[in-house]
């Protein structure tokens, strides 16, 4: 049996189980309070992790950028030496342009160092190996893209119809990872010579037509 106290006042009222009263007033109180503090916490949450995604994602495409440098035989490399200085220009994408400055900064990248400069639109790529076109420029993409092919510049993207207007690299999301494909076509129109490294871990290779 369980025991229950009372607790006595100077009232004269009737005296209050003590047990019984706590659990009636405070336990749908404190359910309550935890509920309220268990939405809150999962709104904050789902919140900080929709802002992380592309945070993430820029990060990563960054990295990918800085990485392929590797794996690219550049038309002016052939001419100088390995140790050539880099230039990546970005257009219409700062946060990647921010990015790899952090991850390039102070760093020799296979024997080279490396340079990330903004770029605005119709601003002339001349001095530039890589060129980056985010998708804010998507709509104007076309003749930064025909110009980089001509100027042999190793042009990347990051919007669906990138390939078509002459990007050599493409990025694109494939079951929420950043992936990218290839166009050979184009990195024979610029000049370049991609390692079968690079091409054995693209998602899709682009090949000329027979």
């Amino acid at each position: 049996m369980t025991d229950i106290h009372f607790q006595h006042t100077d009232s004269g009222q009737a005296p209050v189980p003590v047990g019984q009263s706590y659990h009636a007033l405070l336990t749908p109180l404190f359910w309550r309070l935890l509920a309220c503090l268990l939405l809150s916490f999962l709104v904050i949450c789902t919140a900080w992790s929709v802002r992380a995604e592309v945070p993430q994602e820029r990060n990563i495409k960054a990295a990918f950028i800085a990485k392929f440098i590797g794996y690219i035989d550049f038309p002016v490399a052939e001419a100088g030496s390995a140790e050539m200085h880099l230039v990546i220009g970005v257009l219409g994408a700062d946060d990647v342009a921010a990015d790899l400055t952090r991850q390039v900064t102070g760093r020799s990248i296979n024997g080279r160092t490396v340079t990330v400069k903004t770029i605005a639109p119709r601003e002339k790529l001349d001095g530039l190996h890589i060129l980056f076109i985010g998708v804010a420029e998507s709509d104007s993409a076309e003749k930064p893209l025909r110009n980089a092919a001509a100027l042999g510049i190793l042009s990347i993207t990051e919007f669906d119809s990138g390939m078509r207007l002459g990007s050599v690299i493409n990025f694109r999301m494939v079951d929420d990872r950043v992936r990218f494909e290839v166009s050979l076509p184009a990195a024979e129109k610029a000049g370049l010579k991609l390692s079968s490294r690079l091409l054995s871990v693209a998602y899709l290779v682009q090949k000329a037509a027979p």
